[in-house]
């Protein structure tokens, strides 16, 4: 048969990566029997200040480093950032006949059966991962606490996980990246955190089954299983491995954040969610630390675990701290090549509004399949920190005050609106507030610089009936400089020190209120 010059120059421009060798893979783990196990998670789900019961689990209190932190650092890193296209799907669309991602798999890789997902192992190395280097730059992005992902929906564990032979300390990067990372998280003194997204495996690879690839191919069962269909329900052997996975990481790693991607909420995993938040809860009591589970939609009681939403915001203040998780690019949560980036001003106003309605960021960025930290994210991230050492005080510790907001320019809220960002102006500000043994604080964060060099605030102003307490002081964070300032009926005029710098994001004014006017008291003998 002849073959065609066309055909034949596409062959030899195709990007020659190794696929596995099935000789260098190490044995199948054996998980067909869980009950000791399970028993032992029982036992212990059933010991201490916690039962597996949402009565019980209701009365969970998040921990105020958690409430003072509010800014955390997330990481999607995994096997998808080899192929780096589409989005952190690719294992999933790759699979999915008539997707983009399963076009471009062929004309790049060949055929499924010949070149699937697994194949992008052994060029996922991370032969430049410096965990140091990552956790001093998380530090200097003014993160409190650093959630790496633990395993996403592909099904590879990046961490040392005895319950498959699929993870980054068996196969590809040939380490235990994910507990490196934790270790220098924790030199650099910010909290460790872990998210699982394993329970939508149950179906992830199901795209593969339906044609000729390798996803049938039962030499691969132990990784791209189950493989099911999206609405069957998991059955108890899948649930109760996704529940000793869980348990795998609190027990080996001790992550004070246990993040839970959507799926959760699937009827099935009810009574594994009330046993694992029971044992994460009683096993952090027993060694004296507080730890937090985010979760999303209905996945949780009210009040037993904090409820994330995902790149979204809040219409206003919640009664509870609650967290958003976002991420550094619109286009994907792990590294592709072509990403649309959020700017610096973007990511501050995000943040400032999380924080104002009682909320906690968590920011994602995606790392390189060579181990490294893109620079465009790395940027982004210095210039939140840089944002944050003139003017975290608004911030870290702070809780909302009467009203979030105040400004023009309206805010989609819900999940999933940040396709687009608005565009804010110096009159869109963000309200938070302090109480400190030297009298209480009121910060207004502008999400834009003033073109005339002036603040005005106008939920200050006397005449809005919000502030009633007088005002001793003036100042803009990060400056020595004494302000010029008039409070009227309609706003707080607050004039810039010409020195103010254009940090990415907006300048903050502190007002230092007057104490509360107390009437004296009037003491009478009773006789």
């Amino acid at each position: 048969m002849r073959i065609s010059r066309v055909l034949i120059e596409w062959i030899d421009t195709m990007p020659q990566l190794p696929p596995i060798n099935p000789a260098d893979l190490p044995d199948r783990v054996d998980i067909s029997d869980n009950s000791a196990e399970v028993a032992r998670v029982r036992e212990t789900a059933t010991a201490g200040p916690y039962q597996p019961t949402w009565d019980s689990l209701r009365g969970y209190q998040p921990p105020l480093w958690y409430q003072d932190g509010k800014f955390g650092v997330f990481l999607h890193w995994g096997v998808f950032s080899v192929p780096a296209f589409g989005t952190e799907w690719y294992s999933r669309t790759m699979y999915l006949e008539g997707t983009e991602e399963f076009e471009h798999h062929v004309a790049t890789y060949g055929p499924h059966r010949k070149f699937g997902y697994k194949d992008f192992i052994p060029s996922f190395t991370m032969e430049h991962f410096d965990p140091d280097d990552w956790a001093q730059l998380f530090k200097r992005a003014g993160a409190q606490f650093v959630v790496p992902v633990a395993e996403h929906h592909d099904g590879f564990a990046m961490y040392d996980t005895g319950r498959s032979r699929w993870s980054a300390a068996q196969m590809g990067p040939r380490s235990d990246v994910f507990g490196q990372l934790g270790q220098a998280v924790e030199r650099a003194w910010m909290v460790v955190g872990a998210s699982s997204h394993r329970a939508e495996h149950w179906f992830f690879m199901n795209g593969g089954a339906r044609f000729d690839s390798d996803v049938r191919d039962p030499a691969w069962f132990d990784f791209y299983g189950p493989a099911q269909r999206e609405e069957i329900a998991p059955n108890e052997r899948f649930l109760e491995d996704w529940l000793l996975r869980c348990v795998e990481i609190i027990d080996k790693y001790r992550p004070q954040i246990l993040y839970f991607d959507w799926w959760i909420e699937s009827p099935a995993f009810e009574p594994y969610l009330r046993l694992l938040a029971a044992y994460y809860y009683n096993s952090a009591h027993q060694r004296g630390r507080e730890v937090v589970i985010n979760f999303k939609w209905d996945a949780f009681a009210a009040g037993s675990a904090v409820y994330d939403i995902e790149r979204g915001a809040m219409g206003g203040i919640q009664d509870s701290v609650w967290q958003s998780d976002t991420s550094v690019s619109r286009t994907s949560w792990s590294w592709v090549e072509g990403h649309e980036y959020k700017n610096v001003n973007e990511l501050i106003a995000e943040l400032a509004d999380t924080v104002s309605k009682n909320g906690v960021l968590l920011l994602n960025i995606g790392p390189k399949s060579d181990g490294t930290i893109p620079d465009e994210e790395r940027r982004l991230l210095e210039g939140i920190g840089t944002w944050l050492t003139r003017n975290g005080e608004a911030i870290y510790g702070s809780r909302p005050w009467i009203i979030p907001a105040e400004g023009p320019t309206e805010l989609i809220v819900g999940s999933f609106v940040d396709a687009s960002s608005p565009q804010y102006t110096s009159a869109d500000i963000r309200f938070t507030t302090r109480a400190h043994v030297t009298g209480d604080y009121l910060y207004a964060t502008l999400l834009a610089h003033p073109e005339d060099g002036v603040a005005r605030i106008r939920s200050f102003g006397s005449g809005a009936g919000l502030l009633t307490r007088g005002i001793q002081e003036v100042s803009v964070l990060g400056s020595t400089e004494k302000v010029a300032w008039h409070r009227s009926s309609e706003s707080l005029d607050v004039t810039l020190p010409p020195t103010t710098p254009d940090l990415g994001g907006g300048p903050v004014v502190k007002c230092f209120l007057e104490p509360d006017a107390r009437p004296p008291r009037v003491d009478f003998l009773h006789g």
